[in-house]
């Protein structure tokens, strides 16, 4: 039976437009109703050579419902190709164009066999979110796009194509990658991205090439990561927690270092530098950090796999705090649902955590308000729990979706240093209560 769903937060699978636009030179075609677009582009920024809010729509309508909107799609397609000029267009499906049975794949590859750059992605709204979306457009670009294997002569040593999060799905994907970056760089190897600044098509060119592929997520991407990997022969590293802070970082960095081949006094030069640069921080501010009364020890997580899973570990291996049930939002599939569970009792100090995938808003507050957490709680998640946190005389940390109140440009929270910028985030939302 049909029900209302209170503040879901995640998108429609058409919201993986998103992914298309944080490609640069790349652009997606929408073979959808006129609104769709518009609801899901919201506040999402772009590759920066496009406007976010510019996106060729064929706006289906009942004329198209009832005589079919192919030849309309060929025209905008057509249309697009003379007046935009971008490397790579993707057609988009959404749901008014897939119950009418159009064609998407057929009318794309009429302009691939013709010599352009157009790819197609079934996204309607009906089949899946924006995390899937994410996925379906990934492989659909690995697949149509990239050459053959055969066309491929030689890998680059020491070559690694990184993804991570789902581009402003993920509020942080911007700097969480060039952190990854940074990371893989300080092994010696040299890494690889499609998303942001700097990146784009050129790095969507070079993605064959590469030794090793690294997908740093829970699940998002998973499926695509592995059909490029089949695809090219190329080993896969899955790691799937999103390191942030030292603890994670370093696990991260010799996960990385073993899968390439990096020599273990390599590895443990790179941590044993960014620990003692971590630490010197963390000792300047130990005497704050122990106060409780700033600050209490359990904590609550409301958002998607990726965050409530390194969040919980970084503050329970790094910080020693204790966690209550974190809440999962993404409408996580059931086949990944055991290995996350699995990472949330991975923990230190013997620490298991309890995690459950829930998608309706008012159902996780009724829970979270049910809890005992022996004191006033940390709520993590997006702004819509900001009342809640204040009706559990809480503290509250706005890092998730939806993030309303404050503009996020290139932070990130990957890293030692993602991590010592959780501190100030979560420390400053307890400081600014002493002054209330």
């Amino acid at each position: 039976m049909a029900r209302v769903l209170d503040q879901p937060r995640y998108k429609c699978a058409l919201g993986a437009m998103n992914t298309v636009q944080s490609i640069p030179n790349a652009i997606p075609i929408l073979h959808s109703g006129p609104g769709c677009a518009s609801k899901l582009s919201g506040f999402a920024g772009s590759s920066g050579k496009f406007s976010p809010n510019l996106f060729p729509c064929t706006s289906v309508s009942e004329k198209e419902v009832v005589f079919g909107g192919s030849d309309k799609l060929r025209d905008t397609i057509a249309n697009a190709l003379k007046v935009i000029d971008a490397q790579l267009f993707v057609v988009l499906s959404g749901c008014t164009s897939e119950l009418i049975g159009d064609d998407i794949g057929e009318v794309a590859g009429e302009f691939r066999r013709d010599g352009k750059p157009v790819v197609y992605a079934n996204t309607p709204g009906f089949k899946g979110s924006n995390y899937e979306g994410h996925g379906w457009v990934l492989q659909a670009v690995f697949d149509q796009y990239l050459p053959a294997a055969d066309t491929v002569t030689a890998k680059q040593t020491g070559f690694v194509n990184i993804f991570a999060g789902p581009p402003q799905a993920d509020p942080y994907w911007h700097g969480n990658l060039r952190e990854l970056e940074k990371l893989v760089a300080s092994l010696g190897l040299t890494p690889n991205t499609i998303f942001g600044y700097g990146r784009g098509v050129p790095s969507l060119d070079r993605l064959p090439y590469a030794e090793f592929n690294l997908l740093v997520s829970p699940w998002v991407g998973l499926d695509a990561l592995e059909f490029l990997s089949k695809k090219y022969g190329t080993p896969l590293l899955h790691y799937p927690v999103l390191p942030v802070g030292a603890f994670e970082t370093s696990a991260f960095l010799r996960a990385v270092g073993e899968f390439t081949g990096v020599s273990k006094a390599t590895v443990q030069s790179v941590i044993d530098e960014n620990e003692k640069e971590y630490y010197y921080f963390i000792e300047r501010y130990a005497d704050m950090f122990l106060e409780m009364r700033i600050i209490s020890k359990r904590f609550s997580i409301i958002g998607d796999a990726q965050y409530a899973l390194a969040f919980t570990k970084f503050l329970v291996n790094d910080l020693g705090m204790f966690p209550t049930t974190s809440y999962i939002t993404d409408r996580t599939p059931e086949q990944y649902r055991p290995l996350i569970l699995d990472e949330f009792r991975r923990l230190n100090y013997g620490i298991e955590a309890d995690a459950e995938f829930l998608t309706d808003g008012y159902e996780i507050h009724r829970r979270v308000r049910e809890k005992d957490f022996n004191g006033f709680p940390l709520i993590i998640g997006g702004s819509w729990d900001k009342a809640l946190a204040n009706d559990l005389k809480g503290n509250y940390v706005n890092l998730l979706n939806p993030i309303l109140e404050k503009l996020i440009i290139n932070s990130h929270v990957a890293g030692y240093s993602g991590g010592l910028k959780m501190l100030e985030e979560i420390y400053t939302a307890g400081l600014s209560r002493l002054i209330l």
